[in-house]
């Protein structure tokens, strides 16, 4: 299923990206798409901060570790 998704810009906003949307050679809807899609996948899939906590409780505990022999 779509959904139409209406944005609002500015007039030199809207000529700005009709221009980067000619030069690549695409619809400014394409374009539009394909920006939000690259700032979706550079988005951190979980919360960074929930992340750093756990990087840090993990690396300040002291484990058991098994001889090498």
């Amino acid at each position: 299923m779509t959904t139409r998704l209406q944005v609002l810009f500015e007039d030199d906003e809207l000529a700005e990206f009709r221009r980067i949307a000619t030069r690549h050679r695409m619809t400014v809807a394409e374009w539009v798409r394909q920006a939000l899609c690259k700032a979706r996948r550079d988005e951190p899939a979980t919360d960074p901060r929930k992340k750093l906590a756990a990087v840090r409780e993990a690396a300040g505990g002291e484990y058991p570790t098994a001889d090498i022999q």
